[in-house]
């Protein structure tokens, strides 16, 4: 079984230490994301997408990978698809800062950098009214003799 990546919060006490899993830390960035104005959504890998297809929970973190080097810095990378229409640069600087804003609020750690990476581009969707006693649009014979 492989171990879990953990980030030391604080340093070791006589009463203790604070260890966070980095899976905390990409729930908070995938929800922080969630949040910004123009953003579709969260964009995961395959398997995330096929347990989600066969009914599995939506994961919120989904789409945010978190990694810390050797020197205790942290990178975030986020994939995500937008709504059409909005200006790609700012949306994603405003995922940046508000991934920074919000992980730094809720656990006191400085992000080193937040990569966002724009997967796609997601258009609304049109409504049609589909008429059930004309289902391929033929016209009647009503309409024909107008």
């Amino acid at each position: 079984m492989a171990t879990e990546e953990t980030i030391l919060l604080t340093q070791a006490t006589q009463e203790g230490e604070t260890r966070v899993n980095i899976r905390v830390i990409d729930l908070i960035a995938g929800l922080a994301t969630k949040e910004v104005e123009g953003v579709a959504k969260l964009r995961g890998t395959f398997g995330e997408r096929a347990k989600e297809v066969l009914g599995k929970k939506v994961q919120h973190s989904k789409g945010i990978y978190t990694k810390q080097n050797e020197t205790g810095d942290i990178a975030i990378e986020a994939y995500v698809e937008l709504n059409y229409g909005v200006s790609v640069p700012k949306v994603a600087h405003a995922i940046q800062e508000h991934i920074k804003s919000q992980i730094h609020a809720m656990m006191d750690l400085e992000i080193a950098s937040v990569d966002v990476h724009v997967t796609d581009i997601i258009s609304e969707k049109t409504t049609t009214e589909i008429d059930p006693n004309n289902l391929f649009g033929e016209q009647s014979e009503e309409g024909a003799t107008k």
